[in-house]
């Protein structure tokens, strides 16, 4: 079976779309997948279409849905939401070239489950920040720019990440490579546990944490991320205005306080104004990833015996939505309240 040197794009939603047209733009060969026919079926008549603030451009690149993909790939980046990660990455692996690689870019700690499935080996884990919207079948909007970070899961500085690392500057020039790529997703983690929260209400990211009274729930939420991280032996670090460090036993009120203004000046300036959590929940009308990234992170507390009460408030609360027994409603956050 021939074997494609270019990069197939196993989800071409938000991240996955955003990534592969900047590919396909910059003249690599790029092939997207994905599961939404409409979605792909407008990317093979008309194109993929980039808007926003940060660029305006659309691409021509193949587009199938999973059962109609033929081939192999050397690279295929996984770009699916964290809760499909399982059933992608065995639909994924008779494509994938044995000497090949697949790259996660999604969030949570997707990269054990690929790993799983294809083997150590041929897993590389990334931490992207960027914002980016689904807004329909063959369009996507790039609201910013923000973090892009590569790492081997086991810490190794290697070729192919030096490859990879190559193709990611065509989107974010500032990518870098990291040999803890652990510590930006457990970085994000407690970032994402505040996404979260912001997704129970209507209020924007930038809004939401603007909140003075909600710091106490800020800090309770990211603060049991982050001893559950040092658990795990993983320090967690910081960026785009998330200060790992500023929710740590340690840290005062006024260090989280500094971190959240930070946060909310970042997100002031993304035409991203609502989390992607949100949408999933007030647009789109389907599940979030709260059981890929809120409660793993409950389970390894248990493991460890340390209780996340703040989280378990959260998982519970976005379950009730997702089920239709609960609104959308700032007034949601106030029960976050330790």
């Amino acid at each position: 079976m021939a074997i494609d040197d270019g990069v197939l794009v196993w989800g071409a939603g938000a991240i996955g779309g955003t990534v592969g047209a900047f590919l396909r733009r910059a003249g690599i060969a790029v092939t997207f997948v994905d599961i939404d026919a409409g979605h792909v079926a407008a990317i093979r008549d008309g194109g993929l279409r980039i808007t926003g603030p940060v660029a305006e451009f659309s691409v021509q690149a193949p587009a199938f849905l999973p059962s109609e993909l033929q081939g192999q790939w050397r690279r295929i980046f996984l770009c699916v939401k964290a809760h499909h990660t399982a059933e992608a990455a065995e639909a994924l692996r008779p494509h994938l070239a044995a000497d090949g690689l697949v790259l996660s870019l999604q969030n949570g700690l997707c990269e054990d489950i690929i790993a799983g499935v294809v083997g150590a080996p041929r897993t590389v884990g990334a931490f992207v920040n960027f914002g980016a919207d689904w807004m329909g079948p063959g369009e996507i909007l790039l609201g910013n720019r923000a973090a892009v970070v590569l790492g081997e899961i086991d810490g190794r500085m290697t070729p192919r990440l030096a490859e990879l690392h190559a193709l990611l500057r065509h989107l974010e020039p500032d990518a870098i490579t990291t040999r803890d790529i652990h510590s930006y997703l457990w970085g994000k983690l407690g970032y994402g546990a505040l996404l979260f929260a912001q997704a129970l209400g209507q209020s924007g990211i930038a809004d939401c944490l603007a909140r003075p009274e909600l710091l106490p729930a800020f800090r309770r939420l990211a603060g049991e991320v982050m001893a559950v991280a040092a658990a795990e032996g993983v320090r967690p670090r910081g960026f785009n205005g998330f200060d790992p460090d500023a929710f740590g036993p340690a840290a005062t009120a006024d260090h989280a306080a500094r971190s959240v203004a930070a946060m909310v000046d970042f997100n002031r300036g993304s035409a991203k104004t609502h989390s992607g959590i949100w949408r999933d929940l007030a647009v789109r009308r389907r599940r979030t990833e709260v059981d890929a990234q809120v409660v793993p992170v409950i389970e390894r507390g248990a493991r460890h015996g340390i209780a996340c009460p703040g989280l378990a408030r959260l998982a519970g609360m976005i379950h009730a939505i997702e089920r239709g027994e609960r609104p959308l409603d700032d007034r949601n956050l106030l029960e976050l309240l330790p």
